[in-house]
Order: structure tokens, then C-alpha cells, then sequence
């Protein structure tokens, strides 16, 4: 089972997810601060972070954003409040994927699984090395390259390219998303999509004002190319 790192405050929150999770055998390693969260990182080893966004001291954001300068360690991050202006500064700083407190054990696990799962990318006979102008995506290892380039992709990061790549040139919602990508059935927060978009971009376009390969079709959605 996922080794998962639990960064949280509340520590009423704290001890149920942690004993939630630990009786589904997963291993847990919590902390209350941002600080001794990552302090745990490296000797812990785990293989997803629950971070709450309202930390006191160095909050949710500003822990994100240390992990992403070195680690593509998946990040869920845990709120009080969905609609919060910080969920989106979470997400654009690298989170995967967020969930609203309180939540029941069996929600926050299936956001595990799902952040964790490895795509089927459904293409058999399909090349596992594809091109695509500069970029080179390894649908088998799980890579991708630019110009030779390896380029850091978080998880949520990947499986969206590796969505779109499989499809080139279809348009695909962010509804049809939030449902291949992070496995979301119901009716979530499209801001899921356009903050990974936005990252995502970052990291492959030479122009992300102007993208060669993840475009929008306003009013309808996201495809890849036609490059």
C-alpha cells in the first residue's frame, strides 16, 4: 500500500485520516507543520503527501511549492474550504488534486488511488516512444523528453498529456477530464484542469501565450496540436 506523509494541523483531522488510513494498511507518517512535514520527506520516503492548505507558520502553498523544486512526489491537497481563493494558488503551485474537509476515509483513498494510478493508455500495437515535434513521450516508462530534454512532470501533469497525446486533434472538455484524468465522476472543479493546463504548458510550449501543443478551443475545451 501507498506510504502516504500527512502534513496537518487540526489534530482531531489528523487522527482520523491517520487511523482511517492505517486500517487500510496503509503506512502514515503525520505531521502538524510545514516545517516538520519536510523534515520528514527524506527519511520517510512516502509515496504521496495529504497536505493541508492552512498550515500555521509555513502553510500549504508554500510547502507545495519547496516540493516541487526538487520532487514530482504526488500532492493532494486537504481544505476547509472549496471555493477558497488558495485552492487555486495550490493548485497552480503543483498540487494534483484537492479535497474539501471533512471527509469520509474511503474519498480521501480512492483520491489516492486515483492520483496514483498509472494510465492504460489503450493503444496496443501503438509505438511506446512517441514524437510529437520536440517532444518525445514514453507511453511504457512513463517519460518525456523535450529536444532530448527530460522534462519533470508531476502526476496529474502526465496523465493529461498522455491523454491528449493519445488523441491528437480531438477536443476534449474539462468535464471529460476531470473524468479520464482524475477519475472524477461528479460534476468537479474545472479549476482542477485549467491549473494543470497551465503548468503543463509551462514545461513543453516554447510560447505558452501562444501553445503548439495543448490548445484551447474556448467554449469547448483542450486538444493536442495539430502541430
Amino acid at each position: 500500500m501507498p506510504r502516504v506523509l500527512l502534513i496537518e494541523d487540526d489534530p482531531s483531522v489528523r487522527e482520523g485520516v491517520e487511523l482511517g488510513l492505517r486500517r487500510r494498511g496503509h503506512e502514515v507518517r503525520a505531521a502538524a507543520t510545514g516545517e516538520a512535514g519536510l523534515a520528514a520527506m527524506a527519511e520517510f520516503r512516502p509515496d504521496l503527501m495529504l497536505l493541508d492548505l492552512m498550515l500555521p507558520g509555513m502553510n500549504g502553498v508554500q510547502v507545495c511549492r519547496q516540493v516541487r523544486e526538487h520532487s514530482q512526489l504526488p500532492i493532494i491537497m486537504l481544505t476547509a474550504r472549496g471555493d477558497d481563493f488558495d485552492v487555486v494558488i495550490g493548485l497552480e503551485a503543483g498540487a494534483d488534486d484537492y479535497i474539501v474537509k471533512p471527509a469520509r476515509t474511503e474519498v480521501i483513498e480512492a483520491r489516492i488511488r486515483a492520483v496514483l494510478r498509472r494510465l492504460d493508455d489503450g493503444g496496443s500495437g501503438r509505438q511506446a516512444i512517441e514524437f510529437h515535434g520536440e517532444l518525445a513521450i514514453d507511453r511504457v516508462g512513463l517519460t518525456v523528453t523535450k529536444a532530448g530534454r527530460p522534462l519533470a512532470l508531476a502526476p496529474s501533469e502526465l496523465k493529461l498529456l498522455l491523454h491528449l497525446s493519445g488523441a491528437p486533434e480531438q477536443v476534449f472538455s474539462r468535464q471529460q477530464l476531470l473524468e479520464h484524468v482524475w477519475d472524477h465522476s461528479y460534476h468537479a472543479d474545472a479549476r482542477l484542469v485549467d491549473a494543470c493546463v497551465a503548468r503543463l504548458r509551462g514545461k513543453i510550449e516554447d510560447e505558452v501565450g501562444s501553445p503548439r501543443y495543448v490548445q484551447t478551443l474556448r467554449g469547448f475545451g483542450y486538444r493536442f496540436g495539430p502541430l
